[in-house]
């Protein structure tokens, strides 16, 4: 009969992973959300983020399952908790406009944000593995103090804030030696607001939907499945597949996105490998896709309104973004029995064409490569921390056709950089 101290100790282990794992989901949906491959976040754990995001087939630690959920029977027990913090750097230049919108602009009137995020993985036996990883899937956040529709009228600074959170649970069972599946269940929260749009509420299906409404919340769900694969020593591939997030629609702002509020999280997919051609030494490689042409808040193009068909309607205007193709090179080297090194780079296509610039001067996700490093050091006692950086280049997207004739015709540029640095600890359980 187990021993009534150690039941009451593994009771009181449960009550805080518990209510360690609320809070930090609370802490999570409490800031506002950044991202690099477009609006999802170009890695998850703070191993991965070192080595450009790579993770589909190099599973390193328990967020690694966010990556992959077949992941967790190739990880031991352990409990992973990090945090970020990330300083995008946006704006926009309006020239060629006969309507007064001409100027140069920033979008950084918040900044810099903080981001956490959190990993557990627990072996039940020699071939299941179960865990849970709550973090930010991405988002995209801009405040222009001195705002670019002023001249139209708009008043108080212009932006928006959208943040998306991933709770996922996971089961991952090795159907054969080395060869794993994985399964997790997505709880998707997310929160919007926009400001300092007033002058577009006449475009509108809805205009006492359409800005300064706060925040609004909604849920959705959809799912993550994964394989991981030894080959042979030293060689491991994996893929995934992400599934369509449904979510609510956002009502506050029925107006706004087409489908009176919807906003779906895109289906996303890839594939990787990994190879340690000699001892120590770890290389890796990622290729992951976003459709978010799919989504028609997201895809759809500005045209729609020109034709009749009014923001917040079925098939109505949205920022008019493409699917993208995401590449990730990553590797490590033990420089000691305690340190280990990590580099890596990603690029991933820009999701905003010329054509759409005006609309996204709202949300000027364009950056694409990123160049990381990081370094993991050994404490002793099943216990680790783990550091990285991360440099996003500014890209610039110059407008073509960019701001209609009804608008004052012209340009609209819109560019992004961003900066991160971060920190996690580890420990095996």
């Amino acid at each position: 009969m187990p021993n009534l101290d150690t039941r009451a100790s593994a009771a009181r282990r449960l009550r805080l992973f518990a209510a360690t794992s609320a809070s930090l989901a609370a802490l999570v949906l409490a800031l506002p959300a950044q991202a690099t491959d477009g609006y999802f976040l170009n890695g998850v754990g703070a191993k991965a983020k070192g080595m450009g995001g790579v993770a589909i087939a190099m599973p390193q630690d328990a967020l690694s399952i966010a990556s992959n959920p077949a992941a967790a029977t190739m990880l031991e027990s352990r409990v992973d908790l990090g945090v970020e913090i990330f300083v995008p750097d946006r704006g926009a230049t309006i020239s060629g406009n006969g309507a007064g919108l001409n100027g140069t602009y920033s979008g950084n009137g918040a900044n810099p944000f903080i981001l956490p995020e959190f990993g557990y993985v627990r072996a039940l036996t020699d071939s299941v593995s179960i865990g849970l990883t709550i973090n930010g899937n991405g988002g995209m956040n801009t405040q222009y103090d001195a705002n670019p529709f002023a001249s139209f009228g708009a008043t108080g600074p212009a932006g928006v804030d959208l943040k998306q959170v991933f709770i996922s649970p996971t089961v991952a069972v090795e159907l054969a030696d080395g060869h794993s599946l994985g399964l997790s269940p997505i709880l998707l929260v997310q929160g919007f607001r926009a400001t300092g749009i007033q002058p577009f509420t006449a475009a509108s299906s809805a205009p006492t939907r359409f800005t300064n409404q706060g925040t609004d919340w909604a849920f959705g769900g959809g799912f993550r499945a994964g394989y991981l694969g030894q080959l042979a020593p030293g060689l491991a591939i994996g893929a995934f597949y992400q599934s369509r997030i449904e979510a609510q629609e956002f009502d506050k702002y029925a107006g706004l996105f087409a489908q009176g509020g919807g906003f779906d999280v895109p289906e996303s997919y890839g594939a990787g490998i990994s190879v340690q051609p000699a001892p120590g030494v770890l290389l890796g490689v990622d290729v992951k896709r976003i459709e978010y042409s799919e989504v028609q808040s997201v895809g759809n193009p500005l045209a729609p309104l020109f034709g009749g068909v009014p923001f917040g309607a079925q098939g109505g205007p949205g920022f008019g973004w493409r699917d993208i193709t995401v590449f990730k090179i990553g590797g490590s080297v033990a420089a000691s029995d305690r340190l280990t090194l990590r580099a890596g780079y990603g690029r991933s296509g820009n999701p905003v064409p010329a054509s759409e610039t005006f609309l996204n001067i709202l949300a000027p996700g364009v950056v694409q490569d990123h160049f990381t490093i990081g370094a993991t050091l050994d404490l002793g006692g099943g216990k680790e921390v783990t550091a990285y950086g991360m440099r996003a280049p500014r890209n610039e997207v110059a407008g073509a056709g960019s701001i209609p004739a009804p608008y004052g015709g012209g340009e609209a540029d819109v560019y992004l950089a961003e900066t991160s640095v971060g920190i996690a600890f580890g420990w095996t359980l």
